[in-house]
């Protein structure tokens, strides 16, 4: 399939109300801003529409994110994250209210769990299993995880990436613990929470207002992000600033509406 660059030959841009913006490899490189993506994000304010920082680590609390924002002189408020963690918080409290929940994760997630009336337990026989990217991850933890598993109790991931990008290369995020886990207790998740999932898509929907046709993601991966509009019909947009390459982008199955060398690029046709 061929692509041309920079159009928008329908203009389906200027529908969009909402944009579901990746960060790391989209707006920022470590910490530094990809050239133009401070304006792109002044332009989408000024023209009366709104962005939302969405995002599968659920190794990091949203505190982390507007701390690094504001490093890089940007202030954002805590209603302008999308998290994978957020959105499990919202599907825990609709399809197990009242739950309690063995957490597979981070301590900043666990508080951020108990903060939104999650009932943690690291105790006893709880009724749910959720497992997140726990860069905190202990033996024991995965023993337990892995016993209630075995068991049969309900089990929830929050996101699947396989691997994390970090500034000295990859590491082992949540998707591949999924594996362990599954070699282990043989089973994997019932419900694997966010991008390219559907529950996220319901999450972003339910807590932003907007319908799919005012929604547009824009990201540097074709299997998380751009999959993420595919299944969810909604507008896509790669940029090849971060993990995707035009070649990449020739030999995958996903395929976005527009593609871009860079965020800059868009401002123009907002």
């Amino acid at each position: 399939m061929a692509y041309s660059i920079n159009q928008d030959q329908n203009g389906k841009l200027k529908k969009v109300k909402l944009f579901a913006l990746d960060m790391d490899g989209t707006l920022y490189l470590g910490n530094r801003w990809i050239l133009g993506a401070e304006d792109f994000l002044a332009a989408i304010k000024s023209g009366g529409r709104r962005y939302t920082f969405m995002t599968n680590n659920s190794s990091r609390g949203i505190g982390t994110y507007i701390s690094k924002l504001e490093s890089m002189n940007l202030r954002a408020a805590e209603d302008e994250f999308t998290t994978s963690a957020k959105a499990t918080i919202w599907y825990l409290n609709r399809e197990h209210p009242g739950a309690s929940v063995f957490l597979m994760g981070n301590s900043s997630l666990k508080e951020e769990f108990l903060k939104e009336g999650i009932n943690v337990t690291e105790e006893g026989d709880p009724d749910v299993v959720v497992a997140a990217f726990d860069t905190e991850l202990t033996y024991k933890k995965l023993c337990v995880t892995c016993d209630l598993v075995r068991e049969g109790k309900p089990y929830i991931a929050t996101h699947p990436d396989i691997n994390c990008p970090t500034e000295t290369g990859f590491i082992p995020d949540l998707g591949s613990m999924i594996e362990l886990i599954a070699s282990s207790a043989g089973r994997r998740p019932d419900i694997i929470i966010g991008k390219p999932n559907r529950t996220m898509m319901e999450y972003l929907i339910s807590a932003s207002g907007y319908a799919p046709d005012e929604i547009c993601v824009i990201g540097d991966r074709l299997y998380t992000d751009i999959a993420f509009g595919e299944k969810n019909g909604i507008m896509s947009i790669l940029v090849l600033s971060g993990e995707t390459s035009y070649e990449d982008l020739l030999a995958s199955d996903n395929h976005p509406d527009l593609v871009f060398d860079s965020v800059r690029e868009i401002i123009p046709l907002l």
